[in-house]
């Protein structure tokens, strides 16, 4: 893989958050993405996010499979941990990762053939088991590593750039992960900075594992007329069921809104999501109603975004296991190692 250092530019007067880092610092390498990739354009809102949120960067960890979505994390947060995984295997390596150091802000970023493929039963295991990471799926329905076959979240009907027409039913990422019992679902379109960036930092405060889809169009293979990943067809169907905003812990709320028309859900770190509902009959918490208002909605060929589902009771993976609290790499040899004898006794025990 080629990467592409980024001069190291002073600007007086740069702004700083809470933690008096720079928007620069929570970048990566420069990308090698087909201009105009959506996918560079989600990497943007990641960076405003985690620029927002102050975080350290040696306190994230980032990962992904294989496609153009899992180049992704190279060009953020350089500062971070990171791993890019086997096709379709980022969701073990996440498991395994927070399994040992709970206090790790995980992100991982993926993609319509790297989850919904060849790692569907992966993502799937993830969300039941309520993995403490960010997921997000790049969507743009297409492998393009592999010059534009349609993946399995290509909509029955929608066209490939050489004509061929999609016979297969999609897999919806946001509505499986609603289905399997995940507790925080959303979707969002990556030429929409304004509603992704909430989202994402939603995500990361999200006591579970945080699906979020984003229609991400191919520039090189899915952009085109009978395509409904396109930024057209995208912007053409774009429907909003929840508009979200952040308010950090530290930030009073001040402003006021009508009765029934805004839903304050906070988060474990004191946190607060107010959800706007766009549609005064949506309800992001009831999922059964959820599912049949995307199915109705997904008739119709609208892309309803926002975000979609949350429950905020769900047990995340370590309190669902009874693990002790802390990191792993936090122990003394002497407590990760209790000795032969020990050892002896729990074989003991499995006779």
């Amino acid at each position: 893989m080629t990467f592409i250092a980024k001069p190291r530019v002073e600007l007086p007067n740069e702004p700083v958050n809470a933690i008096g880092l720079r928007l620069r610092d929570y970048e990566g390498v420069g990308s090698t993405l087909c201009a105009g990739c959506g996918h560079d354009s989600i990497t943007a809102a990641i960076i405003q996010a985690f620029w927002e949120l102050s975080l350290r960067p040696e306190r994230v960890i980032k990962l992904s499979g294989i496609g153009c979505s899992s180049k992704t994390p190279a060009y953020f947060i350089s500062g971070a941990h990171g791993f890019n995984s086997v096709h379709g295997r980022m969701p073990s390596v996440a498991t395994g990762a927070l399994a040992a150091n709970r206090d790790l802000v995980c992100i991982g970023v993926s993609g319509d053939g790297d989850s919904l493929s060849i790692g569907f039963g992966q993502f799937g295991h993830a969300v039941r088991r309520n993995l403490n990471m960010l997921y997000i799926i790049e969507n743009n329905g297409v492998y393009g590593l592999t010059k534009g076959q349609f993946s399995a979240s290509a909509d029955p009907g929608s066209k490939a750039k050489r004509g061929e027409v999609n016979q297969m039913q999609c897999i919806d990422a946001a509505e499986t992960a609603i289905a399997l019992g995940g507790a925080f679902a959303a979707r969002s379109f990556s030429g929409d900075r304004e509603q992704l960036v909430p989202l994402i930092k939603a995500g990361i405060s999200h006591p579970g594992c945080a699906v979020l889809d984003v229609v991400s169009p191919c520039v090189t293979f899915n952009d085109h007329e009978g395509s409904t990943k396109s930024y057209a067809y995208t912007r053409e169907h774009y429907a909003p069921a929840v508009q979200t905003d952040y308010i950090p812990r530290a930030e009073q709320i001040t402003a006021e809104y009508e009765e029934g028309q805004t839903l304050p859900v906070t988060m474990h770190d004191g946190s607060t999501l107010l959800l706007r509902k766009v549609d005064a009959e949506y309800d992001p918490t009831d999922r059964s109603a959820v599912l049949r208002y995307l199915e109705a909605h997904r008739s119709r060929g609208e892309v309803v975004t926002g975000l979609l589902f949350i429950n905020e009771d769900l047990p995340e993976m370590h309190e669902i296991a009874g693990t002790r609290q802390g990191a792993l790499t936090a122990l003394p040899f002497e407590t990760l190692n209790p000795g032969s004898a020990a050892l002896a006794e729990l074989q003991r025990r499995m006779r």
